[in-house]
């Protein structure tokens, strides 16, 4: 096991959706300014150049598609695939051989995570790797880019801090953890979530300035569209002993909603526009169109002075001229997409909308039913429980910070705050302001790193801990009834906001059969804030999550007096125990990730 003991820097890292990140900050340093570190990747044949974004792809080239040496890296030579630019680009013309969206696949509860799925859908001579093994190539290859360039200070002895979606749940962030073991990244890693990460960063840039931007009683709403998910998370600055702190106190669900799926629409828009002119697209490719406007969107994004992107679709019969398509994106096509499909205006009343489901569907990612991420922002800021002023319909945000690369143009970031204000507005409000200066492809991995500072030499540290309450079923002890399932009840075992390094036990003790398989319900709620130890809940009032299961060791059959314990660790992931009344002996319950 390594030691971080004498770590030189603080790095922090953002394994997202579409791009990974590092950055870095200097422990000696009084106050941390932390710098994205870039990361050398290929991205032509042959070609190795170090970028700030690392794209969160993995390409699984054929044996004879590229020549020797095409793949190599400084610190892998020899190379059979690919991590990063070159990755993606290669893949939006070669799509079954592109691993895409690993992360959320590795908080998909409905696969085996840890099972050969991704490239999803590929031929069967395709090699295939888990969402777990994805992960962790890319945590490899920034470990071993950062290596290289400070072999006195490999990344495996500092202080570092992996981020996650604040949605995740224990599971989630339990593989994410195992994915950064694989990957050799130091055992005392912590846990932050994304968007407490985002407001560090705008911490870090501001300095002490910060107190003059906020004040007591502000709640500032942290908007995170990231690539395959969009979170939100509500940030309270309260006062203790004289001083201005941060508690974040409130997260909304894990919603499936974000560039991929602006990436996919965009498709259908071009699609739509072929076909008027009689061009036919195959599953194929719309994948490859996909990909290709994805590429298009962050450029448009990035470059407000262009107005088209070419498109280029790989060709799949004797119709198409030169065996490939040409076509384009426009930037007036792209923001009448996104700002209509993905913010539409709505009132603050409005709700994510459940469509009557089809008895059947294919197998793949649980994005979100409802597209308009307005109307899941009017379901948070709704919710029963949340502390709102008097006269209030709705939590009323102060202030407002952005993250996430779709953020970064000008009319989203307007629409959002058009559609905000206008609520806040009709229901006697004044419309939050927004915190500007986060750059948001690279705020998560520097207020990652912000952090890791904060934590060895002292600063602004955000009060929070667990995003969410935890609950296990049990099942009452009732006399049986034919055809009648015994009624389990959820009992709350782990608080909303437990802290890093705390325990709780149920008082009530319990029966645990050991020495033969036994199954544990496992729930989960976002919304439940005060619910406290020992709380009990209706199970269809919660969001189940992946099971317990497991054969405990002892005398088949037996069932042993125990009560249940639960602990947050310090690396930020959830522990479950039961503990023998009277006794010394101890089981732990570990999650089941595999889907039999």
């Amino acid at each position: 096991m390594t030691d971080a003991a004498h770590a030189t820097f603080a790095l922090g890292i953002d394994l997202g959706t579409t791009h990974c990140a590092l950055a870095a900050a200097d422990l000696a340093a009084e106050r941390a300014a932390p710098e994205a570190f870039a990361v050398p990747q290929v991205v032509h044949p042959g070609e190795v150049r170090a970028e700030d974004l690392l794209p969160s792809f993995l390409y699984l080239p054929a044996t004879a598609e590229l020549p020797p040496g095409a793949l190599d890296l400084p610190w892998a030579p020899g190379a059979r695939a690919a991590v990063g630019r070159f990755a993606r680009e290669r893949g939006a013309g070669t799509p079954t051989r592109l691993v895409a969206s690993a992360k959320s696949w590795l908080s998909h509860a409905g696969v085996d995570r840890r099972d050969g799925i991704l490239p999803w859908r590929a031929p069967d001579d395709v090699p295939k790797v888990s969402p777990l093994d994805a992960s962790a190539r890319y945590l490899a290859h920034l470990a071993a880019a950062w290596d290289a360039a400070h072999p006195d200070h490999p990344l495996d002895q500092q202080e570092v801090v992996l981020t996650v979606p604040a949605s995740f749940d224990a599971v989630a962030r339990e593989l994410t953890v195992e994915a950064a073991q694989q990957a050799g990244l130091p055992p005392t890693l912590r846990l932050l979530e994304e968007p407490q990460a985002a407001l560090y960063a705008w911490l870090a840039d501001r300095g002490p300035g910060w107190r003059d931007e906020v004040k007591v009683g502000d709640v500032i709403l942290v908007f995170d569209i990231g690539g395959g998910t969009t979170d939100f998370s509500l940030i309270a600055v309260r006062e203790q002993g004289g001083t201005l702190q941060l508690e974040r106190v409130a997260v909304g669900d894990h919603i499936l909603l974000g560039g991929d799926n602006m990436d996919l629409a965009l498709a259908y828009t071009v699609k739509a526009r072929l076909e008027k002119g009689g061009t036919q697209l195959d599953d194929w490719q719309m994948r490859a169109l996909t990909h290709g406007c994805r590429v298009a969107k962050e450029t448009l994004l990035t470059h407000p002075d262009r107005e088209t992107h070419p498109l280029v679709v790989p060709g799949r019969g004797s119709k198409l001229i030169g065996g490939t398509l040409r076509t384009e994106l426009r930037r007036d096509e792209m923001e009448a997409v996104l700002l209509d499909g993905f913010f539409p205006r709505v009132g603050a009343d409005a709700r994510p909308q459940a469509p009557r489901r089809i008895g059947l569907r294919t197998q793949g990612l649980p994005y979100a039913s409802d597209a308009g991420i307005t109307r899941h922002l009017a379901a948070f800021l709704g919710r029963a429980g949340l502390e709102r002023g008097e006269g209030q319909t709705f939590l009323h945000p102060t202030a407002i910070l952005f993250n996430g690369g779709v953020t970064r143009a000008p009319v989203v970031r307007d629409r959002i705050c058009e559609i905000l204000g206008g609520w806040v507005r009709a229901d006697g409000g004044t419309p939050p302001t927004v915190l500007e200066g986060v750059h948001p492809e690279l705020a998560v991995s520097r207020g990652a790193a912000y952090y890791a500072h904060a934590r060895r030499q002292g600063g602004v540290r955000i009060r929070g801990g667990t995003a969410r309450a935890y609950y296990i079923g049990v099942e009452r002890a009732e006399l049986a009834v034919p055809g009648i399932p015994p009624q389990v009840d959820a009992l709350c075992i782990a608080p909303f906001g437990m802290e890093e390094g705390s325990e709780v036990e149920l008082d009530e003790p319990f029966g645990l059969y050991v020495g033969e398989p036994a199954s544990f319900r496992f729930f989960g709620s976002s919304t439940r804030r005060d619910d406290h130890v020992g709380t009990v809940a209706a199970p269809d009032a919660l969001d189940e999550l992946a099971p317990i299961e497991t054969t405990l060791e002892g005398e088949e059959g037996a069932l042993v007096p125990v009560r249940l314990h639960a602990r947050v660790t310090e690396i930020g992931t959830l522990e479950l125990s039961a503990v023998e009344d009277g006794g010394g002996r101890r089981w732990k319950l570990s999650y089941n990730v595999r889907v039999e």
